[in-house]
């Protein structure tokens, strides 16, 4: 299993100085890259394994790129051949895509080290040092330890929009030490849950337990106002870039605040339950509606639904995404579909009288359809026959945010 642990880091004003010398010619090693794969004959190039036996003839050339470390670059010759296959892979999904670009320095502002060049030290409680090939020490905020089971395969340091540093170090699992999963034939309604990504509800399970959103007015408040502090600036002044770093800053902010809010929500649900179903959201069609987009956008859904699928593997839980389309229409009962305007907030079945929380009706169909998609039956113990609007308890998002976790008797786990 691969995943990733980020740090903040500390440089000393010398070793900022060279590492952003380091990212320009990585910059100009990237555009480069670009430039020989219009320009120079297929037959030499076409792959990045190709690409990187040209590298000793770049540095007879071009002397600068002598002066970072040669995975570090072979590394970035990589990063290029990555995005183009990924814009190749969006081109056959059938979205209209155009080419790559050459990179501005404010659109590449990172360097990562594969293989060799670096080195994890003098880690002691929240400190330790990183020690990059042709760069030097950088003291980070070791606020997590990386586990003993876990191979650093290669380091990535950046600088933020806001100027900050940070470090991620990619890491990898062998999957025999990772915990197993239970037995699909074990599970059942007391260790399943449903989620339905809700309205009025960040999450409503099948359990009877909501967490409200994540209430953002006062921070995007501050953002208004320091966005038109900006526009008042003259662009490309000293005071104009103070500013647009401070509006960096409080969007930086609203970011890690969801961020946190998902990681303390998927982190209880993957240790309470043995699985989790969840909806295969479409995601980019949603905040390409008209109304309510920014809501959405701050749900970041596909964001959380990808942090309980790597938690999932991490505290041995079942994520299964099923079919999201009909989830709200179709009655939990009786199969029969009830179209039913956004403002309705309740499920009334025409046909065999259920009644129960809209949002409650779809997290149990999520859940029906979580154990067909397991080849499982509809469970006998299932919570349609005792579902009423009044089987909700609420859990505000100060709570998830102060304890960690939306369960009210539970110790706060620690957010990943």
């Amino acid at each position: 299993m691969e995943y990733s642990h980020r740090y903040p880091a500390y440089p000393t004003q010398q070793v900022a100085t060279v590492l952003d010398s380091h990212v320009d010619i990585h910059r100009q090693a990237y555009n480069y890259t670009l430039y020989e794969y219009e320009n120079v004959d297929a037959d030499d190039i076409g792959s990045a394994y190709k690409h990187h036996s040209r590298l000793p003839d770049w540095k007879d050339e071009f002397p600068v790129f002598s002066e970072v470390n040669s995975k570090a670059l072979q590394r970035t010759v990589t990063r290029f051949y990555q995005n183009l296959t990924g814009l190749s892979e969006q081109k056959q999904n059938g979205r209209k895509v155009g080419k790559l670009t050459w990179k501005s320095p404010r659109e590449f502002q990172s360097i990562t080290y594969s293989q060799s060049g670096f080195e994890l030290k003098n880690t002691s409680g929240r400190r330790a040092t990183l020690w990059l090939s042709k760069i030097g020490n950088i003291p980070i905020r070791y606020h997590r330890e990386i586990p003993d089971e876990a191979d650093i395969k290669e380091v990535t340091i950046k600088k933020e929009t806001t100027g900050d540093w940070f470090v991620s170090f990619g890491l990898e699992t062998d999957d025999a030490n990772l915990p197993e999963k239970p037995d699909v034939n074990s599970l059942n309604t007391s260790n399943s849950v449903g989620l339905d990504l809700g309205i009025l509800n960040y999450i409503h399970t099948t359990d009877g337990t909501t967490v409200d959103w994540l209430h953002l007015e006062d921070e995007y408040d501050r953002l208004r106002h320091e966005q038109r502090k900006l526009s008042r600036k003259e662009q490309g002044s000293n005071n104009y870039e103070e500013q647009r770093e401070k509006v960096a800053k409080v969007k930086r902010h609203i970011r890690r605040k969801v961020l946190d809010y998902q990681h303390k929500i998927t982190t209880w649900l993957v240790r309470e339950y043995d699985a989790v179903f969840v909806e295969d959201l479409d995601v980019k069609g949603m905040l390409e509606q008209s109304h309510n987009a920014r809501n959405k956008q701050d749900a970041a859904w596909r964001q959380f639904i990808t942090l309980l699928e790597y938690k999932a593997d991490l505290y041995g839980c079942r994520v299964v995404q099923v079919e999201a389309a009909g989830t709200t229409k179709e009655c939990a009962k009786c199969d029969v579909e009830t179209p039913k305007p956004i403002w309705v907030r309740e499920h009334s079945c025409p046909s065999c009288g259920f009644e129960c929380d809209r949002d409650a009706n779809a997290a149990m169909n999520i859940l029906q359809r979580g154990f067909a998609e397991l080849g499982l039956g509809w469970p006998e113990d299932t919570p349609v026959e005792t579902a009423l609007p009044t089987d909700t308890h609420s859990v505000s998002a100060k709570r998830v945010i102060e304890t960690g976790s939306p369960t009210l008797n539970e110790a706060a786990p620690a957010a990943e």
